[in-house]
């Protein structure tokens, strides 16, 4: 670690150079490269997500003033904006992935060892997809409709830490459930879906492979009731049931004997109808595991408004994946300062505190545990003197 640096170079220091090299030579990404780097690059988009910067004026213009705080960062100099317009437009956007799983790896490790918040020890996942809208006059390869254009951003959250695990872009008319049939998970995980995953024949798969899943069940979904449980005289749970599907259609896709549960909502007064294939749990964990689904969606609310992931500084497809995987490499760094602080940060508060402070001297390790006592560090040579 740098004894006098700014934040921004302090925060770059946790992604691994010797990984990030590894990754441009697998990818190619400098191939034909004249000067400017993928670092470079990377620490520019990096700056325009930590930074809030709206384009690539504001990106080139906000590491121009920085002076002698560039050498820190890794770059030679600020880069132009037709440099890094054509990079994020030639450069695979891949290479960014790979750095994202590099550095969740790093996440995931220090979120181990965090408290969990059920007593089960299985795997925590939610599946859920943002749709990202575009214009369709700017970014006329991202059609939805006839008059509209966007993407949609899959996500897998990891539920210990909060972590993003998987995420992929694609059409924004692609349907959920086709992404969910390309993933495999381990035997032992749990899922949470909503009811925009409805797919008989994955749920049997899932269940043949050992992977349990928790959803919302069909308002006309046919079936027999095999079992009665019995449910506490206290609690919410207002009955669990081992069910077996009897639909033509169901029956053909899921042989497998399932369980429903269904609680009753007091804010909203109502029943809640849950579909699952854990019979070991108790039916309030259920519950309660579909009712913690809820982080993925504070999860998309936070990446949207903290991050630059609904304006673009670039209207090809290449550079829109850039900005959103730099957007996901920036959010799991703040997710790993939030870990390692001692501090009630929220995560918004963190980015805009992070934001003010980014080409600060200061330890950031010792800023995040008090951040109002921690003063900025001045290097040696820099002092002002006060003239008489």
């Amino acid at each position: 670690m740098i004894s006098v640096a700014s934040c921004f170079s302090q925060l770059l220091s946790l992604v691994d150079r010797a990984a990030f090299a590894r990754a441009v030579r697998k990818h190619q990404a400098e191939r034909g490269a004249k000067g400017f780097s993928c670092w470079e690059q990377f620490v520019a988009m990096l700056f325009c997500q930590m930074g809030a910067a709206h384009s690539l004026r504001e990106i080139c213009g906000g590491l121009a003033t920085a002076m002698g705080k560039l050498a820190h960062l890794g770059l030679r100099q600020a880069p132009t904006r037709s440099t890094l317009s054509y990079a994020n437009t030639h450069r695979p956007w891949q290479l960014y992935q790979t750095v994202f799983e590099d550095l969740l790896q790093r996440c995931q490790v220090l979120a181990a060892n965090k408290k969990r918040r059920f007593r089960f020890k299985h795997p925590l996942r939610s599946l859920d997809a943002s749709v990202i809208e575009l214009c369709i006059k700017v970014f006329d390869w991202a059609r939805f409709q006839r008059t509209k254009g966007a993407i949609k951003l899959h996500l897998q959250l990891d539920h210990q830490g909060c972590l993003p695990c998987w995420a992929v872009v694609t059409d924004g008319d692609t349907n959920d459930v086709r992404v969910a049939q390309k993933l495999e998970f381990a035997p032992g995980t749990i899922v949470v879906i909503d009811r925009g995953y409805l797919d008989y024949a994955l749920y049997e798969r899932w269940t043949r492979s050992g992977v349990y899943f928790v959803t919302r069940s069909r308002t006309n979904m046919l079936y027999e009731v095999l079992e009665k449980r019995e449910v506490p005289m206290r609690g919410n749970v207002k009955s669990d049931e081992i069910i077996r599907l009897t639909s033509e259609h169901a029956r053909e896709r899921c042989t497998s004997r399932l369980r429903q549960v269904v609680v009753w909502d007091a804010e909203k007064e109502c029943e809640l109808f849950f579909l699952t294939n854990i019979f070991h749990l108790a039916a309030s964990t259920i519950g309660a595991i579909y009712k913690d689904r809820w982080q993925i969606e504070l999860f998309f609310k936070a990446l949207k408004q903290n991050l630059k992931i609904k304006t673009f500084v670039g209207t090809s497809e290449n550079a829109v994946n850039v900005q959103i995987w730099t957007a996901l490499i920036a959010m799991l760094l703040l997710k790993f300062l939030l870990l390692k602080s001692t501090w009630a940060w929220s995560l918004s508060n963190l980015a805009a505190m992070l934001r003010f402070n980014l080409l600060t001297y200061r330890d950031l390790w010792a800023w995040l545990d008090a951040p109002f006592k921690i003063p900025i560090t001045v290097p040696e040579g820099e002092q002002l003197t006060l003239l008489r």
